[in-house]
Parts: C-alpha cells; structure tokens; sequence
C-alpha cells in the first residue's frame, strides 16, 4: 500500500515524539530532505494533524537555527475527548474525521473496535442518503455525540 507524503510525515513526526517522551524538536528542511518532500508539506501535515484540538503545542523559531517544536499535551481521556467534541465545529469531512480518528487511536482514548465503528458510522457509504451539501454537518453532529456518550 502506498502512503500518501502527508501520512508518512505525520508518521514520522509522532515516532518521533513517541521516542523523545512526548516532545519533538523538527528542522523543517532536514526533516523534508530526509523524506523526500518540499519544506511546506512538512507545515502543512504539522498545521492539519498537530493543532491544540488534537493535543498538540506547537512553537516555532526562525533564523539560521530554526526549529519547530511539538509537544504532545497531558491530559486525562474526558478532558482530551472534551477538546476533540469542541474543535469539530459545524462541518467535518470524511478524511479528517478518520485523521481525527486515528489519532485518538494513537492516543488509546478509544478501542480500535470502536473507532472502526465511528468510521463506519461517519462514512460516506453510510451517508450517502444525505444529501451532498449537509453531509459534513449531519457527520459533525453523529460524530460529537458518538463522543460525548463515550465520554457520559
């Protein structure tokens, strides 16, 4: 199977703080050089999968020595879950519900049973009776409350 630059990025980031204890510190060029990609999809796979709704801080510093450091934040799984429901807003679309999805996984704030369920549950086979439109908002709504009952 072959996995898109953005997957292998964000691969590679959290091997990367899974080694290091949680905290990353990334020279965007050399991690590009290293992987094969140009220097902005390493900020886009960090801008998309590594925000604070995910449970991530991110800081960066420019210059000669410039460096992007992610943190992975600590947070008990009702706290974490709480912040996921609140960033998904009012629409979701199917691949970030599933980058969501995995990275609760990655986290352990779900079973891989349940998160197949969701994934189910949230995709476009299952909504295909939607019409197109309101389709990002109907699979926000299933999937905040799917959540908030993992959470209850």
């Amino acid at each position: 199977m072959n996995m898109r630059m953005s997957d292998l990025v964000a691969k590679y980031i959290m091997e990367m703080l899974d080694e290091q204890n949680g905290c990353a510190e990334i020279q965007r060029n050399e991690l590009a050089g290293n992987l094969g990609c140009v220097p902005s999809q390493i900020n886009y796979v960090i801008t998309s999968r590594f925000t604070p709704e995910q449970g991530y801080i991110v800081e960066s510093r420019r210059g000669g020595g410039g460096y992007i450091r992610i943190s992975r934040v600590k947070m008990d799984g009702g706290t974490a879950l709480m912040h996921i429901v609140n960033s998904i807003g009012e629409g979701l679309d199917k691949a970030t519900a599933e980058a969501m999805l995995n990275n609760m996984l990655q986290r352990q704030l779900l079973s891989l049973q349940t998160a197949k369920a969701i994934a189910a549950a949230l995709s476009d086979r299952t909504l295909r009776r939607v019409e197109q439109d309101k389709r990002d908002s109907v699979r926000a709504d299933l999937f905040k409350n799917m959540l908030l009952t993992l959470n209850s």
